[in-house]
């Protein structure tokens, strides 16, 4: 067919006309006409073959007699050798020496028509079903992230303690106060034969008098008492290698075994090299004291930065924001205290057997008063004072001076995030850690008769109580009854 045109074609411009429209008219209607034509036979081809189709299928059903052959015309189909005469319930089929003439001229354009308008009605439709399993799969999506926001960590809490291979705890809050009371009464007990590793939070980098009371306090005693010099928002495996170091180094330089005291993340970091590394600090370190730690996650990191939720990837960036970009941290040391990574890091990582651990926790108040109290104060500082101290003065001495306290309202953000816990997951916290979450396998869990936050530890009071024990005491009297558990363990 196509050579045929081409060949017309190509006889038309050969032709030599005097009216050159009367050619281009002519060349024209050539053209058309075999476009038309050509469209004509393809459409006479599947209109045949629908047919012979359906006529095979009857004479499947049916005896028949007779063959059923055909050939295409340009102008015409020839069905050879196909008579059908309907006979009551009986179908004969007859053969003829020529055949039937169908001419189907003039009617392959509505034809054509239908087939297309058919064919547009079934893609329509996929379209539709295709479009409506789109909605139906988002709309599930948009529903299982609503449903995991609002479940949040309700499963998660407290799963250390319904593992069954878990080893159960002791409870020592008892002698812990019978020490705090000896300790506010003047009886000292802790040994110097220990060197005392302080081992701050996240964020603790931003707090530069993070420890500092306390490790004042130890060093008034005579006491070796040092504060890791870590990058609290590195991750758990990072600062763990660093705690390793740091604790060789201490054990080399006094011939001293070590006693830790980790608060928040700076437990967690404690815990991992003592799991990680237990076999070079087996016999460098005497005990760990984790206070108010997510040794088994916290939901504040996971409800931020669990996926699946609703605007999990925009919370993310804002956390990237503030942790990377912001404070130059790293966005690990957030994920490392999720449920979903320490779970995984528990399974993979097991605390050694032979050291005593201490379980610190304790309980926000949530009570009205409290979210109006400015009650600590942050220090920032000012490295452009000049330095107005004599050259003997120590560095804490030199620091401390150029800062300048800061009242943050501490207790009352503690006061809103544990009231947050406590009616959504019903969940006694100190605004950041569960107190179910702070207890250890295998520890002596010490739970405080006093509403303590999560910052309490750490930061002083701008109203202190005297008769009130404050932060220095109570780690003196975790680290006395540290030493008292590795004493009895010796025997």
């Amino acid at each position: 067919m196509a050579n045929q045109i081409l060949l017309e074609i190509c006889c038309y411009y050969c032709t030599e006309m005097d009216d050159i429209f009367s050619r281009l008219l002519s060349l024209t209607s050539c053209i058309t006409r075999r476009v038309i034509e050509f469209i004509e036979d393809l459409v006479l081809r599947d209109v045949i073959r629908l047919l012979r189709d359906s006529e095979i299928n009857s004479c499947c059903k049916q005896p028949a007699i007779g063959t059923c052959t055909g050939f295409l015309d340009r102008d015409a189909i020839y069905l050879e050798d196909l008579s059908l005469i309907n006979s009551g319930s009986e179908i004969v089929y007859r053969n003829y020496s020529r055949g039937v003439h169908f001419v189907f001229k003039g009617l392959t354009l509505p034809i054509s028509f239908f087939e297309f308008a058919w064919r547009a009605a079934i893609e329509t439709w996929r379209c539709i079903g295709y479009h409506k399993g789109c909605v139906h799969a988002r709309l599930q999506s948009i529903v299982s992230r609503v449903l995991r926001t609002l479940n949040g960590s309700s499963d998660d809490i407290g799963w250390l303690q319904a593992s069954p291979e878990m080893a159960p705890v002791e409870d020592g809050s008892a002698r812990f106060l019978e020490l705090l009371q000896e300790t506010r009464n003047g009886v000292h007990k802790l040994p110097d034969s220990f060197v005392y590793l302080l081992i701050p939070g996240l964020f603790s980098n931003h707090g530069p008098l993070y420890f500092v009371s306390t490790k004042r306090f130890f060093s008034k005693m005579g006491l070796a008492c040092h504060i890791a010099k870590i990058h609290s928002e590195a991750s758990v495996e990072h600062n763990a290698w660093e705690l390793k170091q740091y604790i060789e180094e201490l054990y080399w330089g006094s011939g001293k075994r070590v006693m830790l005291l980790g608060h928040s993340k700076g437990g967690v970091d404690a815990a991992a090299a003592l799991s990680i590394y237990s076999q070079e600090l087996r016999d460098k370190v005497a005990g760990l004291a984790l206070v108010q730690s997510p040794y088994g996650g916290t939901p504040i990191a996971s409800d931020i930065l669990r996926e699946g939720q609703v605007a999990d990837k925009e919370t993310r960036r804002i956390m990237e924001f503030l942790i990377c970009k912001l404070i130059k941290g790293d966005i690990r040391a957030l994920e490392d205290l999720t449920y979903e990574k320490r779970k995984e890091f528990i399974r993979k990582h097991k605390l050694p057997d032979n050291i005593p651990l201490i379980s610190f926790h304790s309980e926000a108040s949530v009570a009205p008063g409290v979210l109006a109290t400015m009650s600590h104060i942050a220090h920032a500082e000012l490295p452009w004072l000049p330095r107005i101290l004599n050259e003997d003065a120590d560095d804490d001495a030199i620091f401390a001076a150029r800062k300048v306290p800061v009242i943050v309202p501490v207790s009352a953000a503690m006061a809103i995030t544990a009231l947050h816990l406590q009616l959504r997951y019903g969940e006694k916290s100190d605004g950041l850690v569960t107190c179910r979450d702070a207890e250890v396998p295998g520890s002596v869990v010490v739970k405080p008769d006093k509403k303590l936050d999560h910052s309490w530890m750490v930061y002083s009071s701008w109203k202190k109580e005297p008769t009130e024990p404050d932060a220095c005491e109570m780690c003196e009297a975790l680290l006395t009854m540290l030493v008292e558990l590795g004493k009895r363990a010796s025997k």
